[in-house]
């Protein structure tokens, strides 16, 4: 019998092959659902942790609306934006990603930045951030770096040489690891920090025809951050400052906004952009792509009911509405089916019927039926199969897209282009002295409690970026202060 001691298995005992790559169609098309190896390890990973929300459990959110100020209907076909000065009902959640509830939502962390539009086509649910990138740009490697931010097995406490572990061997991850660890990774509560859809969508206008959006979302609160010494220590003395910020702004009148921006790409211009314009890891530069201002996120109700309207809210990128659309971005393909997925376990299969996760402006008319927390009992005797001959909803083929090309061939085909140190070089100058300082010094300060091999490998990676930043990281680690013994116990 062979040694199966090192082989990587599913949980059926078949070998994996790949733990890091996706198959798709060809090197920028879809995934494919044939990809039992990925299926499995993102459903495994949605039902790792019973009853909170694997990632982004911490957080808060509140209502509020959408308000149109400059026409895009040229661009898309979606009736939230078909004129100016149109409103649309609201939910947003900010969250925090890593810890468990009961953490402090100021940590240095990513925010999250979800918004449900309740338009009169169906729920919109763009789920977001606070930064226009992340750490990866394949799915196969979320889960694990999820699980490098959470409590070690055995130990059960997080510990910074998990996360920097996983990092050093992740190139891709090194722009998203220069903003987590600068001054974006600890804005000042949820109103004074961006939003960003992050992942490449696409519009989808009157004439069927596509063209590639970003979402960015800028705080009119103006961006404010904590340095790392103010958040640690008032995280201990108000570990929820962010939630009750923001709950105190709205509840005194003073709403919150942000101007809703995006950035657009023609089929063309995708081809002929230096990067692949679907990877989650690269932003679009501006002065190639200007933000277009599109319209006026406010925020100006408080939830009566934490637990149900926001510990309950459930968000997808699988629900876009007619005129919004996805893209190959591999990141946002896996999504679509893994939030979710993810709520279907957390909440029930019945979750979109809850009042905050149900469409407020329409009507929803499913062919589903029973399964747990049922409570819509409105489709009375109506059959609950199709095609049939008696009563069923009638599809919308106005809903339809457009169709468009994929080639390759169905593989693991690994992302592999060597450009991870391009925009993180272009983020780290762009910095000034005194943020490129402060981020030097919170990076020594957690990177230095890592092991040599550690701090050897993510030393590499920051020197491919700009050997200046290398420099100066490796001289702060060496004058960083060794553990001291904890404190004796005050005499009694």
């Amino acid at each position: 019998m062979a040694d199966t001691k090192n082989t990587l298995t599913n949980a059926a005992g078949i070998p994996v092959p790949s733990n890091e790559v996706s198959r798709s169609a060809g090197k920028y098309g879809p995934l494919l659902l044939d990809d039992y190896t990925l299926l499995e390890k993102m459903a495994h990973f949605n039902r790792e942790r019973i009853p909170e929300r694997v990632v982004h459990a911490v957080g808060s959110g509140a209502y509020g609306t959408f308000t149109v100020t400059d026409d895009i209907t040229s661009l898309t076909k979606a009736k939230l934006f078909a004129e100016v000065g149109k409103e649309t009902e609201v939910f947003v959640r900010f969250s925090n990603v890593a810890k468990s509830k009961g953490g402090s939502d100021i940590y240095r962390d990513l925010r999250g930045f979800a918004i449900k539009f309740y338009t009169e086509e169906g729920n919109w649910d763009l789920t977001g951030n606070n930064t226009p990138i992340f750490f990866m740009r394949d799915p196969m490697k979320f889960m694990d770096f999820i699980r490098s931010q959470k409590e070690h097995p055995q130990e059960n406490w997080r510990q910074d040489e998990r996360w920097w572990d996983f990092w050093s061997l992740v190139p891709e991850s090194l722009h998203q690891v220069l903003w987590l660890m600068g001054d974006r990774g600890a804005p000042m509560g949820w109103r004074h920090m961006n939003g960003y859809g992050s992942h490449t969508f696409s519009f989808i206008n009157a004439e069927d025809q596509r063209i590639w959006v970003k979402f960015h979302f800028k705080t009119n609160q103006g961006n404010k951050f904590f340095t790392e010494e103010q958040w640690m220590k008032l995280q201990g003395i108000e570990p929820r400052w962010a939630t009750k910020d923001l709950y105190n702004a709205i509840d005194e009148g003073n709403y919150p906004s942000w101007t809703m921006h995006i950035q657009t790409m023609t089929d063309e211009q995708a081809k002929d952009f230096p990067w692949n314009p679907f990877d989650l890891t690269k932003v679009w530069p501006h002065g190639d792509f200007p933000l277009q201002r599109v319209g006026r996120l406010e925020l100006n109700r408080n939830p009566e009911d934490y637990f149900a309207e926001v510990e309950q809210a459930a968000f997808s990128p699988g629900n876009i509405v007619p005129g919004v659309s996805w893209s190959p971005d591999r990141m946002l393909q896996a999504r679509i089916m893994s939030y979710a997925d993810a709520h279907r376990y957390r909440l029930g299969v019945n979750y979109e019927t809850l009042p905050v996760n149900a469409p407020h402006a329409t009507t929803a008319n499913t062919g589903y039926r029973d399964g747990l927390m049922q409570s819509d009992s409105s489709k009375g005797s109506r059959n609950n199969f199709h095609p049939t001959h008696h009563d069923y909803p009638q599809v919308a083929p106005g809903a339809a897209e457009p169709a468009h090309p994929v080639e390759g061939l169905a593989d693991r085909i690994e992302l592999d282009e060597d450009d991870h140190a391009d925009q993180a070089r272009m983020f780290y100058q762009m910095l000034s002295e005194d943020e490129k300082g402060r981020l030097v010094k919170n990076i020594a300060g957690s990177l230095g409690k890592c092991m040599d091999i550690i701090q050897k490998h993510q030393l590499a990676l920051f020197r491919q970026a700009d050997p200046e930043l290398a420099d100066r990281v490796s001289k702060a680690i060496g004058q960083v202060k060794p553990p001291q013994p904890d404190p004796k116990p005050a005499s009694t």
